[in-house]
């Protein structure tokens, strides 16, 4: 099981300590670091930026909204990075939400699977280096009855395939990216529930002769070290109350499902009126530790040790840790006792 780090949005006045994190778990042999984008930071410029100052850890986009470019587009910020950094890019792609992608993209939250579908197709067309000529729902190119011609990439990525992830919560979305990603990527992966929620991503994978060899399942996991694992999960409870409970509208917020899925409904349901009234100190409370437990790693050393092995068996093949407490000196700590931890668990 190898380990990435997560460096969340850029912009929040953290950015200094999230170059020193990555350079950090480059140091320390981490696998790939993240960067997210919302309707702030774009990731493709902190990735850039990463890129520049490590020298062999990987870069990912976690994610690229689907809204908020052309597949052609992507596929050429994918190929130039993949040139930069020399072949360390990974590329992940989301649909956003109807929020983000109608009030802040202006693109129809519009049966987003088709989408997703046709987006990656020309991506790997484009990537490919084929001429993209395309007839879909969504997409069609080149337009009809105009001057537009098919045309080929001109940047050759440094590798043949550069390997693309979905952000995917709900069944469909998982049955998907069995079919056409290389890799999952979650939150609030929780081990137990593992076995239900990969079920439709498995069983895709299965109906077209494949097994999941190779494929790459990388939750972000908030890790917090401490005595207490109570007093640990303080530092997540902003973030599962604002995922769960504002991270969309009552009528849809895929983050709420997946926690009503999990068995949590009630506890969402709470955590959902507080959020939306504005309470968000009563959301917070709303979290039940057992969620964030079972959603996080938590506590000392020893107990997160243990916890690593159920993550290695629900088939966690890379683990992305998101340091949720502490300064900078300790959120790099954390990095170097996770390396530990991995080695001693016997995972590396």
């Amino acid at each position: 099981m190898k380990l990435g780090v997560n460096l969340g949005y850029w912009g929040a006045g953290n950015d200094a300590d999230n170059l020193v994190l990555a350079q950090e778990a480059d140091r320390l042999g981490y696998s790939v670091a993240w960067a997210a984008e919302a309707y702030g930071s774009d990731a493709a410029t902190v990735l850039t930026w990463i890129a520049a100052q490590t020298s062999s850890i990987d870069v990912g986009s976690a994610v690229f909204q689907i809204p908020g470019r052309t597949p052609a587009n992507t596929a050429m910020t994918a190929a130039t990075l993949d040139t930069l950094s020399g072949g360390r890019f990974r590329l992940g792609l989301g649909v956003s939400g109807p929020q983000v992608s109608e009030g802040w993209h202006g693109v129809r939250f519009d049966r987003p699977l088709v989408r997703t579908r046709e987006y990656v197709d020309i991506v790997r067309m484009a990537l490919s280096r084929q001429r993209v000529q395309y007839q879909g729902e969504f997409f069609t190119l080149p337009l009809p009855d105009g001057p537009g011609k098919a045309l080929t990439l001109t940047v050759h990525p440094v590798r043949e395939s550069i390997p693309i992830y979905l952000a995917a919560i709900g069944p469909k979305n998982l049955e998907l990216t069995g079919q056409i990603a290389d890799g999952w990527l979650a939150i609030f992966f929780s081990p137990e529930a593992a076995g239900e929620i990969m079920a439709p991503m498995v069983s895709a994978r299965e109906a077209t002769g494949r097994t999941m060899d190779g494929f790459d399942v990388v939750p972000t996991v908030p890790v917090v070290l401490g005595a207490d694992p109570v007093a640990a999960a303080d530092a997540v409870r902003f973030y599962s109350a604002l995922y769960i409970g504002g991270m969309g509208s009552r009528e849809r917020n895929f983050y709420h499902q997946l926690a009503c899925r999990m068995g949590y409904e009630e506890a969402a349901g709470r955590i959902q009126d507080h959020y939306l009234a504005r309470e968000y100190d009563a959301a917070m409370a709303a979290v039940p530790f057992e969620f964030m437990d079972r959603t996080s790693l938590l506590g000392p050393p020893d107990r997160i040790r243990e916890r690593l092995q159920a993550y290695a068996d629900a088939g966690v093949t890379t683990l992305t840790l998101a340091p949720y407490a502490g300064d900078a000196a300790e959120r790099r700590r954390t990095l170097q006792v996770m390396v530990d931890l991995v080695e001693q668990a016997g995972l590396a």
